[in-house]
């Protein structure tokens, strides 16, 4: 890679019907520009049902696919940053509005709003409309689901697929004892558990071409007493090693609204270390990492392998680009921005495409 540097997938809640549109061309384009290693394409839906809102991102028929594609061979043309796109399902935490609009739950007898399906048929808060609990026939379509979009994804030409397991979305419901009340072998011990979330890696990992890297993102801890934790998330990055992930990008919380969360910088930092102890695959870090001294100790120590930027990098587009003369280390920016380089630190911009 060219760096350690990675943009964490963010939903930008501007698709129609599950199709990117001009503003993905935007967003994704100016970012492919940044000077990072890899830029993830924010979570995208491998079922319509399994939107977090109604204007996400989807990867299930041939109309999403086609709109991923017109995005893509437009920032293509202008930048050769490797591009990865998280898959995902919301499970009980779909059917809401959009953010800026309050982000309320939709019931399924309102307009953009359908019902919402979970290991468990419990709400994600009290009041809500409840979820159906997956059966079997349910199951098999959602891990089909996955299977296909990484199907998609290759053919798109996409470098890397990571499997959505945090946030408290489908998979991570399936994680936590806290959503997962089930009775069969999809619930119960920590095995049964993991049972569903690694069978939907598998069936990705099979989809996917075996020389493009497949990877998991997970929430390393619910941050509430008896739920998910780090001791249950190294164990299940142990078993997801065994089958060939790539790596493991270690966030935490959005599982119950319980969460207390000790917010501060580097936060989620120990839940990285953790599982780089415990494995051998790469580890992604992230959580309010901003300075450049504060992402390089990070990796300098061996806490984790890579950084992932989300909202730091929205707010700065051309952080790689200031850490790099902050550290004296080189990056990639454009031709076109010859004349943006400092006179002093010339040296450290390879110009092109």
């Amino acid at each position: 890679m060219a760096n350690r540097i990675v943009i964490a997938p963010m939903c930008q809640y501007s698709a129609a019907d599950g199709c990117m549109t001009d503003w993905h061309l935007i967003h994704l384009g100016h970012l492919a520009l940044s000077g990072a290693a890899l830029l993830t394409i924010e979570a995208t839906a491998v079922l319509p049902e399994g939107r977090i809102t109604h204007a996400d991102v989807g990867l299930w028929d041939e109309a999403t696919e086609a709109a991923i594609a017109r995005t893509l061979e437009a920032v293509r043309r202008w930048s050769d940053m490797p591009i990865a796109i998280q898959l995902a399902h919301a499970g009980r935490k779909a059917s809401t509005e959009i953010p800026w609009k309050g982000g309320a739950q939709i019931p399924p007898d309102h307009a953009n709003g359908w019902q919402t399906v979970a290991p468990s048929a419990m709400p994600y808060e009290a009041g809500e409309h409840p979820p159906v609990a997956l059966d079997r026939d349910g199951l098999a379509r959602v891990r089909d689901a996955f299977a296909e979009a990484a199907r998609r994804a290759a053919r798109l030409g996409i470098d890397a697929v990571q499997v959505h397991g945090a946030h408290g979305y489908l998979l991570h419901q399936f994680l936590s004892p806290l959503s997962n009340r089930r009775e069969d072998e999809y619930g119960g011990s920590l095995e049964n558990r993991m049972r569903f979330p690694l069978e939907v890696f598998d069936a990705v990992r099979a989809g996917f071409p075996a020389d493009r890297a497949v990877t998991m993102r997970v929430s390393g801890t619910d941050w509430v007493e008896g739920g998910w934790d780090i001791g249950q998330t190294v164990a299940f990055a142990r078993a997801l090693e065994a089958r060939g992930c790539a790596a493991i990008h270690v966030s935490s919380g959005g599982l119950d609204p319980a969460q207390r969360i000790p917010v501060g910088p580097s936060y989620q930092v120990p839940l990285a270390r953790a599982v780089k102890a415990a494995t051998r695959m790469p580890v992604i870090a992230v959580g309010l990492i901003t300075g450049f001294e504060q992402a390089e100790a990070v990796v300098g120590t061996g806490d984790a392998d890579l950084i992932a930027l989300a909202r730091t990098i929205l707010y700065d587009p051309r952080w790689p680009w200031h850490a790099a003369v902050h550290l004296g280390a080189q990056v990639k920016a454009p031709e076109q921005y010859l004349a943006s380089r400092p006179r002093q630190h010339r040296d450290l911009f390879d110009m092109g495409h």
